[in-house]
């Protein structure tokens, strides 16, 4: 296999800030965190995490915006899930290192 130009690198870089600098907010990390574990609604985010309405609304759009988060309606529910690849290992690495 052949070693990545530096062009390639700048943008591995570039996509992996960017991932960071979203995980960089406790209460983003925490619904992440909850959400590696599995689809969740609002409803329930807000009593797991006691994270409040507005907040938890406002991260929530953040990580949807990011591509790290997607929906599924069910009704008058709307069930959160990480959709991102990497967002979800380095999730599971971060659980590993520090919640173990």
């Amino acid at each position: 296999m052949d070693d990545p130009t530096l062009d390639d690198l700048r943008t591995s870089a570039s996509r992996a800030c960017a991932l960071l600098r979203v995980l960089a907010h406790e209460d983003r990390l925490v619904l992440l965190c909850r959400l590696a574990q599995g689809e969740h609604t609002v409803g329930e985010l807000e009593a797991a995490l006691g994270i409040v309405q507005p907040t938890l609304s406002q991260q929530l759009g953040v990580l949807r915006r990011e591509g790290l988060v997607d929906t599924r309606r069910d009704g008058k529910y709307i069930h959160y899930r990480i959709a991102s690849d990497d967002a979800l290992a380095l999730m599971q690495t971060l659980h590993a290192r520090f919640c173990a």
